[in-house]
């Protein structure tokens, strides 16, 4: 089995055992269990009727609106963890989100090629970060003393799939209400999704702020893809055969997914951690 296959494997793993309450989906409630206040590595909504455990970023907005208070010192530390030790590769592997764009990018359609222009749209993941994971739910909480989780109520588009949509669906007295947020987010969700025929990841690319966080750890994550030193000619066959906007293995670009191994000449990329040595 290829490498693809087993990746994908992965990703439908991890998913369904992020969303493993599948009676919510019939009943159109949400999971209130013991395990939804841990957090799970990859952008997964917690208000999906399947999610058993929360999200990161959402959990991190909701912990910046106690901050007055305590320190998020719990949320701080997982997303540590998962950064130090896989990095980006979460994206790769570990992210539902990640998954339905791969397989709404296998449509075939003529595919926009990645470019500086790219590059430079990838620092708009940061952007968003910075505003609208941290900087409005601190303001909303200093202007009117409650904090307001912005990314998952403006941007999140698998609050959209996940618990949006399937709520609304299962619910009429959902429906009663569906205003203009709503419709926002569905047309937004819509614009990605339909971004993603034609671009490879353009939100993991582009927008999500999880990914910008990981990316900070993906030069000294523990775990993931490495260049054989002693094999590699710099011949950058990794790096144009790569659909990301990477530069080199292991950039912040870089989702340690591993598709580029088949592409060296020199079998010089290979999956190990950070501190085995190169074999000659």
């Amino acid at each position: 089995m290829g490498k693809l296959n087993k990746r994908r494997i992965v990703q439908v793993a991890s998913a369904l055992l992020y969303n493993a309450n599948l009676v919510g989906f019939a009943r159109g409630t949400v999971f209130t269990g013991d395990t939804k206040g841990l957090c799970v590595p990859g952008l997964n909504c917690h208000s999906c009727p399947g999610a058993i455990a929360a999200c990161p970023l959402g959990s991190l907005q909701t912990a910046l609106g106690d901050v007055r208070f305590k320190l998020p010192y719990y949320i701080l530390g997982v997303l540590l963890l998962f950064g130090i030790l896989l990095g980006r590769a979460i994206c790769a592997f570990l992210c539902p989100f990640g998954l339905v764009q791969d397989l709404i990018n296998k449509i075939p359609t003529p595919k926009l090629k990645k470019s500086t222009v790219t590059r430079w749209l990838s620092f708009g993941k940061y952007a968003i970060l910075l505003v609208f994971v941290i900087y409005l739910p601190l303001h909303f909480l200093w202007q009117n003393g409650v904090s307001t989780p912005a990314f998952c109520k403006y941007l999140c588009p698998m609050g959209t799939l996940q618990a949006g949509i399937p709520l609304v669906l299962a619910n009429e007295s959902l429906q009663a209400i569906i205003g203009t947020l709503f419709t926002w987010r569905v047309v937004w969700l819509g614009i990605i999704l339909l971004a993603a025929v034609f671009i490879y990841r353009p939100f993991c690319r582009f927008l999500c702020p999880l990914g910008a966080i990981y990316s900070l750890f993906n030069k000294y994550a523990l775990f993931g893809i490495k260049v054989n030193s002693h094999r590699c000619t710099g011949c950058q066959k990794c790096v144009s055969s790569c659909k990301l906007d990477v530069k080199k293995i292991n950039d912040r670009e870089c989702i340690r997914c591993g598709d580029c191994r088949p592409k060296c000449p020199h079998n010089a990329i290979v999956f190990k951690r950070k501190d085995q040595k190169d074999e000659k």
